[in-house]
């Protein structure tokens, strides 16, 4: 049996939480508008989970790819929730999606579980196969059980041909070292720990997967918010929450920078993480198709290398100014 060639993404990737209804609802007619806009544009990843909206964004992006052929693009989704039936009773806004509550979550990372997470995404894709598994979120539920039961039964599956790659998905870096230190994963997806705003959190995650080729798929390139638009206004989000004023000042300084070199802030922020060896592509939330052509602008906008000089030149001091103290 041959080995299979190491799995390719492409720079830019389509993230799918807001087919899941993320914070509010998404209709038929801009899913579906998002996505081929996508296709159109030449975006051949495609990220969804189970969380979002308890398998609502993996049965609406499964029926839209239906009629792409399979394999022209590279599908991710991830394993630790299975979905139970619910009480049917209210929504699922607690945990950020605008779905009824007929379905809920259960943690659950032992290898029947990723297992079943596996078979269960699969029928709700309507789709033969998935090439990217990562486990989600450890952190927030059995992280051990995560590390030491969910990514050897990963590695099984990638083994088996059942996958060909698996992973881990995270917004924390200590929890996504852990993971590449087992060995068994391909690629990491971090959330927010590596954008033009900040990095120092991810230092050490970026240093061994560059040394282990372990590829890092950067999300939450915008911070929630903060450096999605050019002109940074009072009332941006950073962690979900309003923006420090001192991150608030962060991000207007870079979006002069920006300007000095005839860019925007998103601009820069979209293509920034690409500028490390181990990063492989930027997976950017899209709602609908003008988001999807936005996205697809900033990540061809020419920055001049100067640009990339003088970012370098800021974090090189604040490095240093962090290691002083």
């Amino acid at each position: 049996m041959s080995t299979p060639a190491p799995l390719e993404l492409p720079r830019l990737g389509f993230g799918a939480a807001q087919l899941g209804n993320l914070y509010r609802v998404t209709t038929d007619e801009e899913a579906a508008g998002a996505v081929n806009a996508a296709w159109e544009g030449g975006i051949r990843y495609f990220d969804t989970a189970p969380h979002y909206g308890v398998g609502t964004s993996e049965r609406r992006l499964g029926a839209l790819l239906a009629d792409k052929p399979r394999d022209e693009y590279v599908l991710s989704t991830k394993v630790g929730r299975l979905l139970r039936p619910g009480p049917g009773t209210g929504d699922d806004m607690a945990s950020g999606f605008a779905v009824p509550d007929d379905v809920v979550r259960e943690w659950d990372y032992s290898e029947a579980g990723v297992r079943r997470s596996h078979q269960e995404s699969l029928e709700r894709l309507g789709l033969d196969r998935i090439d990217l598994l990562l486990a989600h979120d450890p952190e927030e539920g059995p992280e051990d059980q995560a590390i030491e039961e969910g990514l050897p039964a990963l590695a099984r599956m990638r083994e088996e041909g059942l996958v060909r790659a698996v992973g881990v998905g995270s917004k924390d870096a200590d929890v996504l070292t852990r993971a590449v230190r087992t060995g068994h994963v391909d690629m990491v997806m971090l959330s927010g720990r590596y954008t033009l705003l900040e990095q120092a959190a991810s230092r050490e995650l970026r240093e061994e997967c560059e040394a282990r080729g372990v590829g890092i798929i950067a999300v939450s390139v915008f911070n929630s918010g903060l450096l999605a638009q050019h002109q940074v206004p009072e009332d941006a989000h950073y962690e979900y929450g309003k923006a420090p004023t001192a991150m608030l000042e962060r991000a207007r300084e870079l979006a002069a920078l920006a300007e000095r070199h005839g860019v925007t802030l998103p601009d820069l922020a979209a293509q920034y993480p690409l500028r490390h060896p181990a990063v492989r592509s930027v997976a950017l939330g899209m709602r609908t198709a003008a988001q999807v052509r936005s996205n697809l602008e900033r990540m061809a906008a020419p920055v001049p290398e100067a640009a990339w000089a003088e970012i370098a030149q800021l974090e090189h001091e604040a490095s240093a100014d962090g290691d002083a103290s």
